[in-house]
Protein backbone atom coordinates (compact mmCIF):
# COMPACT_ATOMS: atom_id res chain seq x y z
CA UNK A 1 0.00 0.00 0.00
CA UNK A 2 1.33 3.48 -1.02
CA UNK A 3 1.68 6.00 1.83
CA UNK A 4 1.10 10.11 1.20
CA UNK A 5 3.54 12.74 2.42
CA UNK A 6 2.37 12.83 6.15
CA UNK A 7 2.63 9.35 6.63
CA UNK A 8 -0.85 8.60 6.86
CA UNK A 9 -1.83 5.05 5.21
CA UNK A 10 -4.06 5.70 2.21
CA UNK A 11 -4.99 3.25 -0.97
CA UNK A 12 -3.80 4.52 -3.91
CA UNK A 13 -6.10 3.62 -6.70
CA UNK A 14 -5.88 4.49 -10.15
CA UNK A 15 -9.65 4.59 -12.53
CA UNK A 16 -9.24 3.75 -16.15
CA UNK A 17 -12.03 4.35 -19.00
CA UNK A 18 -11.24 1.55 -21.45
CA UNK A 19 -12.46 2.72 -24.90
CA UNK A 20 -10.16 4.73 -26.60
CA UNK A 21 -8.45 5.12 -23.38
CA UNK A 22 -6.84 2.02 -22.89
CA UNK A 23 -7.75 1.10 -26.13
CA UNK A 24 -7.51 3.03 -29.47
CA UNK A 25 -10.71 2.54 -30.82
CA UNK A 26 -14.42 1.52 -29.25
CA UNK A 27 -14.43 -1.96 -28.46
CA UNK A 28 -18.49 -3.05 -28.68
CA UNK A 29 -19.31 -3.47 -32.26
CA UNK A 30 -16.22 -5.23 -32.58
CA UNK A 31 -16.99 -7.64 -30.06
CA UNK A 32 -20.17 -8.15 -31.36
CA UNK A 33 -18.74 -8.80 -35.13
CA UNK A 34 -16.22 -11.28 -33.65
CA UNK A 35 -19.01 -13.10 -31.74
CA UNK A 36 -21.33 -13.68 -34.74
CA UNK A 37 -18.59 -14.51 -37.03
CA UNK A 38 -17.02 -17.09 -34.51
CA UNK A 39 -20.56 -18.48 -32.94
CA UNK A 40 -22.56 -17.87 -35.55
CA UNK A 41 -21.08 -16.38 -38.97
CA UNK A 42 -25.01 -16.32 -40.68
CA UNK A 43 -25.41 -13.17 -37.97
CA UNK A 44 -23.19 -11.08 -40.02
CA UNK A 45 -25.77 -11.23 -42.77
CA UNK A 46 -28.02 -8.99 -39.83
CA UNK A 47 -25.67 -6.03 -39.93
CA UNK A 48 -27.22 -3.47 -41.76
CA UNK A 49 -29.91 -3.73 -39.55
CA UNK A 50 -27.77 -2.28 -36.72
CA UNK A 51 -27.79 1.01 -38.66
CA UNK A 52 -31.70 1.24 -37.90
CA UNK A 53 -30.74 1.16 -34.14
CA UNK A 54 -28.34 3.66 -34.63
CA UNK A 55 -30.76 5.81 -36.63
CA UNK A 56 -33.19 5.46 -33.83
CA UNK A 57 -30.73 6.42 -30.83
CA UNK A 58 -29.88 9.30 -33.07
CA UNK A 59 -33.16 10.86 -33.06
CA UNK A 60 -33.47 10.25 -29.56
CA UNK A 61 -36.04 7.56 -29.46
CA UNK A 62 -33.44 4.83 -27.77
CA UNK A 63 -31.16 5.32 -25.30
CA UNK A 64 -27.67 3.70 -24.85
CA UNK A 65 -29.05 1.05 -23.16
CA UNK A 66 -31.77 0.20 -25.74
CA UNK A 67 -29.20 0.52 -28.64
CA UNK A 68 -26.67 -1.84 -26.79
CA UNK A 69 -29.48 -4.50 -25.90
CA UNK A 70 -30.77 -4.44 -29.58
CA UNK A 71 -27.26 -4.68 -31.26
CA UNK A 72 -26.39 -8.16 -28.70
CA UNK A 73 -29.97 -9.81 -29.94
CA UNK A 74 -28.78 -9.32 -33.57
CA UNK A 75 -24.94 -10.56 -33.22
CA UNK A 76 -25.24 -13.34 -29.99
CA UNK A 77 -29.10 -13.44 -30.02
CA UNK A 78 -31.84 -13.45 -27.14
CA UNK A 79 -29.75 -15.44 -24.78
CA UNK A 80 -26.20 -17.17 -24.97
CA UNK A 81 -25.01 -20.18 -22.57
CA UNK A 82 -22.28 -18.70 -20.64
CA UNK A 83 -19.93 -21.66 -20.83
CA UNK A 84 -20.43 -21.88 -24.89
CA UNK A 85 -19.06 -18.13 -24.66
CA UNK A 86 -15.93 -18.15 -22.88
CA UNK A 87 -13.18 -19.71 -25.15
CA UNK A 88 -14.61 -17.03 -27.50
CA UNK A 89 -14.40 -13.84 -25.18
CA UNK A 90 -10.88 -15.44 -24.27
CA UNK A 91 -9.87 -15.60 -27.82
CA UNK A 92 -11.07 -12.19 -28.22
CA UNK A 93 -9.29 -10.68 -25.41
CA UNK A 94 -6.10 -11.83 -27.07
CA UNK A 95 -7.22 -10.26 -30.43
CA UNK A 96 -7.75 -6.92 -28.33
CA UNK A 97 -4.64 -7.41 -26.59
CA UNK A 98 -2.41 -7.88 -30.17
CA UNK A 99 -4.12 -5.38 -32.26
CA UNK A 100 -6.37 -2.72 -29.98
CA UNK A 101 -3.98 -1.93 -27.11
CA UNK A 102 -2.02 1.36 -26.41
CA UNK A 103 1.75 0.25 -25.44
CA UNK A 104 2.15 2.69 -23.32
CA UNK A 105 -0.95 1.80 -21.23
CA UNK A 106 0.98 -1.25 -20.09
CA UNK A 107 4.25 0.64 -19.07
CA UNK A 108 2.61 2.71 -17.01
CA UNK A 109 0.06 0.15 -15.33
CA UNK A 110 3.27 -1.23 -14.49
CA UNK A 111 4.71 1.97 -13.11
CA UNK A 112 1.76 2.68 -11.01
CA UNK A 113 1.68 -1.36 -9.67
CA UNK A 114 5.76 -0.41 -8.58
CA UNK A 115 3.95 2.59 -6.51
CA UNK A 116 1.19 0.22 -4.71
CA UNK A 117 -1.75 1.27 -6.92
CA UNK A 118 -4.81 -1.11 -7.04
CA UNK A 119 -5.78 -1.03 -10.62
CA UNK A 120 -9.69 -0.74 -11.88
CA UNK A 121 -10.97 -0.50 -15.31
CA UNK A 122 -14.40 1.17 -15.49
CA UNK A 123 -16.28 1.36 -18.52
CA UNK A 124 -19.50 1.18 -20.26
CA UNK A 125 -18.40 -1.84 -22.00
CA UNK A 126 -20.03 -5.38 -21.01
CA UNK A 127 -17.97 -6.86 -17.92
CA UNK A 128 -18.62 -10.08 -20.12
CA UNK A 129 -16.10 -9.26 -22.11
CA UNK A 130 -14.30 -6.66 -20.16
CA UNK A 131 -13.09 -8.97 -17.74
CA UNK A 132 -10.76 -11.21 -20.00
CA UNK A 133 -9.09 -8.32 -21.07
CA UNK A 134 -8.73 -6.14 -17.71
CA UNK A 135 -6.89 -9.65 -16.03
CA UNK A 136 -4.60 -9.97 -19.11
CA UNK A 137 -3.86 -5.96 -18.94
CA UNK A 138 -3.10 -6.02 -14.91
CA UNK A 139 -6.05 -4.82 -13.38
CA UNK A 140 -7.34 -5.79 -10.29
CA UNK A 141 -10.98 -5.16 -11.03
CA UNK A 142 -13.34 -4.22 -13.31
CA UNK A 143 -16.67 -2.02 -12.65
CA UNK A 144 -18.78 -2.42 -15.85
CA UNK A 145 -22.30 -2.58 -17.37
CA UNK A 146 -23.86 -5.97 -16.56
CA UNK A 147 -26.24 -8.06 -17.97
CA UNK A 148 -28.47 -10.45 -16.90
CA UNK A 149 -28.49 -14.07 -16.75
CA UNK A 150 -31.67 -16.46 -16.62
CA UNK A 151 -32.03 -19.46 -14.81
CA UNK A 152 -29.88 -21.82 -16.51
CA UNK A 153 -26.55 -19.76 -16.58
CA UNK A 154 -27.94 -18.19 -20.16
CA UNK A 155 -26.91 -14.39 -20.39
CA UNK A 156 -29.74 -12.51 -21.81
CA UNK A 157 -29.81 -9.26 -24.06
CA UNK A 158 -30.88 -7.34 -21.32
CA UNK A 159 -28.55 -5.01 -19.72
CA UNK A 160 -28.93 -5.45 -15.70
CA UNK A 161 -29.24 -2.74 -13.49
CA UNK A 162 -27.98 1.39 -15.18
CA UNK A 163 -25.43 1.43 -18.38
CA UNK A 164 -21.97 2.23 -16.73
CA UNK A 165 -21.75 5.82 -18.13
CA UNK A 166 -21.58 9.30 -17.22
CA UNK A 167 -22.98 10.23 -14.08
CA UNK A 168 -24.27 6.01 -13.67
CA UNK A 169 -20.25 5.49 -13.89
CA UNK A 170 -19.20 7.34 -10.75
CA UNK A 171 -22.75 6.01 -9.13
CA UNK A 172 -20.52 2.60 -9.58
CA UNK A 173 -17.20 3.46 -8.35
CA UNK A 174 -18.95 4.89 -5.36
CA UNK A 175 -21.02 1.76 -4.52
CA UNK A 176 -17.57 -0.05 -5.77
CA UNK A 177 -15.80 1.74 -2.87
CA UNK A 178 -18.82 1.19 -0.23
CA UNK A 179 -18.40 -2.57 -1.57
CA UNK A 180 -15.10 -2.73 -0.58
CA UNK A 181 -14.77 -0.68 2.42
CA UNK A 182 -12.73 2.06 1.11
CA UNK A 183 -13.95 5.20 2.44
CA UNK A 184 -13.22 8.31 0.04
CA UNK A 185 -11.16 10.01 2.87
CA UNK A 186 -8.78 7.08 3.01
CA UNK A 187 -8.15 7.04 -0.91
CA UNK A 188 -6.18 8.91 -3.01
CA UNK A 189 -7.46 8.26 -6.77
CA UNK A 190 -6.29 9.21 -10.18
CA UNK A 191 -8.62 8.70 -13.24
CA UNK A 192 -7.86 8.61 -16.73
CA UNK A 193 -10.34 9.21 -19.10
CA UNK A 194 -10.78 9.96 -23.15
CA UNK A 195 -14.49 11.62 -23.42
CA UNK A 196 -15.87 14.13 -21.67
CA UNK A 197 -18.78 11.67 -20.53
CA UNK A 198 -16.10 11.00 -18.29
CA UNK A 199 -16.24 14.41 -16.53
CA UNK A 200 -18.13 13.61 -12.83
CA UNK A 201 -15.23 10.64 -12.52
CA UNK A 202 -12.58 12.94 -13.00
CA UNK A 203 -13.95 15.29 -11.05
CA UNK A 204 -14.18 12.93 -7.87
CA UNK A 205 -10.71 11.93 -8.88
CA UNK A 206 -7.75 13.58 -6.94
CA UNK A 207 -5.65 13.43 -10.35
CA UNK A 208 -7.52 13.45 -13.31
CA UNK A 209 -5.97 12.61 -17.16
CA UNK A 210 -7.34 13.36 -19.87
CA UNK A 211 -5.93 10.64 -22.06
CA UNK A 212 -5.97 10.65 -25.48
CA UNK A 213 -9.29 13.50 -25.26
CA UNK A 214 -11.60 14.23 -27.99
CA UNK A 215 -12.40 17.97 -28.42
CA UNK A 216 -14.67 18.95 -25.81
CA UNK A 217 -12.73 16.55 -23.33
CA UNK A 218 -9.40 18.86 -24.17
CA UNK A 219 -11.37 22.22 -23.57
CA UNK A 220 -12.65 20.80 -20.59
CA UNK A 221 -9.17 19.58 -18.78
CA UNK A 222 -7.75 23.12 -20.55
CA UNK A 223 -10.71 24.67 -17.98
CA UNK A 224 -10.03 22.80 -15.39
CA UNK A 225 -6.26 22.35 -15.28
CA UNK A 226 -6.01 18.34 -15.89
CA UNK A 227 -3.14 16.76 -16.78
CA UNK A 228 -3.25 15.28 -20.78
CA UNK A 229 -2.10 12.34 -21.79
CA UNK A 230 -2.06 11.51 -25.97
CA UNK A 231 -0.78 8.44 -27.14
CA UNK A 232 -2.17 8.81 -30.84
Amino acid sequence: MAQNNDSNPKTHIAIYDMDKTVTRGATYNGFLLYMAKNRAPWRLLLTPLLLVGVVLFALKLWNRSRLKEFSQRLMLGGRADQQELQRHLESHAETTLRSNVYPQLLDLVGKEKAGGFRHVLATASYRLYVEPIAGRLGFDDVIATDLKVDGAGNILARIDGQNCYDEAKLDKVKAWMDAQGLSRADCHIRAYSDHVSDAPLLDFADEAFATNPHPPLAELAAEKGWQVIDWR
